[in-house]
């Protein structure tokens, strides 16, 4: 069956770092451009940034440039999430989508407090 899970989240301080994983079965994950989205509370779902099928290329929220780095390991049809030097306003939670499909993971809880 078609499986999105996502992994890693939790509390950090501002500038800390965390990195997400999202582990897909149940279809063929090379054929997808793969994606995070974050949403917060009362805020629209918004797309944090994404990668092509075979990983040659990446574009972010501008937000996010510069700290956050998506990665995709297809062997392993696993895509990941680098966040690094977190700020309060990234608290969200995290979910991944493949490109062009309603098929999303649960979302992972990332809360970034002092």
């Amino acid at each position: 069956q078609l499986q999105l899970v996502e992994s890693g989240g939790g509390l950090v301080q501002p500038g800390g770092s965390l990195r997400l994983s999202c582990v897909t079965s149940g279809f063929t994950f090379v054929d997808y451009d793969m994606r995070w989205y974050r949403q917060a509370p009362g805020m629209r779902r918004t797309l944090v940034g994404r990668i092509s099928p075979f990983g040659s290329g990446t574009d972010y929220l501008e937000s996010v440039k510069g700290r956050f780095t998506v990665l995709r390991d297809n062997s392993a049809n696993t895509m990941y999430l680098q966040m690094n030097d977190l700020r309060p306003e990234d608290t969200a939670v995290y979910s991944c989508n493949a490109g062009g499909t309603i098929w999303w993971g649960q979302g992972t809880q990332v809360t970034v407090s002092s």
